[in-house]
């Protein structure tokens, strides 16, 4: 395989697929100058197993997510050789996994156990090889919420951001008023720790910096 220096001189690099349909991945994949050509998202069961921890959980639902997409992406000609990346972020308050709200008890219910509390966010990230080689990163990063008042419990609520978010928040919105510290990767609260997805690509000869000179 060739080096992502060697790929980046012949003004050519290979595809990637982004395993995911969020927004907030891909953007920042994008942050990173770092564009997808596809977006594969796999629909999986994020159920968690009898026991399974959260670091568990993430691994192997990114894991799975990551077959999904190989699984489609080598039926096509055009997609048949790319790298393929997925992540799962999962939210944990003591051993407790909260879920990705969708109704508004289900925020409710997360944000009760998050004010005032310390939490972890665990993002697991898998990246599929053009040769099918697999590589994963767990990242865990701490946070902590002030304690929300009956206003900001309320509002926050309707204001619908918690609508698809791991643990009923998002704290790249207004839920970022709510925390306190953070210890960690920011980026990995987000959906995607940038740090390590970037290194999984690196090593395995995707050229990440490959549009950095467009930018300038």
């Amino acid at each position: 395989m060739a080096s992502s220096s060697e790929v980046s001189n012949s003004g050519w690099r290979p595809k990637l697929i982004l395993a995911s349909a969020s927004p907030r991945r891909l953007a920042l994949l994008q942050q990173a100058g770092i564009e997808p050509d596809a977006l594969l998202p796999a629909d999986v069961d994020e159920t968690p197993l009898k026991n399974e921890s959260a670091k568990e959980l993430a691994k192997r639902l990114a894991r799975s997510k990551a077959e999904v997409a190989r699984k489609a992406a080598r039926s096509r000609d055009d997609l048949k050789d790319s790298y393929i990346l997925s992540a799962d972020t999962v939210v944990v308050v003591g051993k407790r996994v909260l879920p990705k709200a969708e109704v508004v008890d289900e925020a409710a219910g997360c944000l009760r156990l998050l004010s005032g509390r310390a939490h972890r966010v665990y993002t697991s990230v898998c990246l599929i090889t053009p040769k099918d080689t697999i590589r994963e990163r767990l990242v865990e990063t701490r946070v902590r919420f002030k304690r929300l008042s009956r206003d900001e419990f309320e509002r926050y609520l309707a204001s619908g951001e918690w609508r698809g978010k791991a643990g009923g928040y998002a704290i790249q919105g207004l839920a970022g008023t709510f925390v306190v510290k953070l210890v960690g990767s920011y980026s990995n609260v987000v959906g995607l720790p940038l740090y390590e997805a970037a290194a999984l690509l690196d090593g395995e000869g995707y050229p990440v910096r490959f549009t950095w000179l467009d930018a300038a």
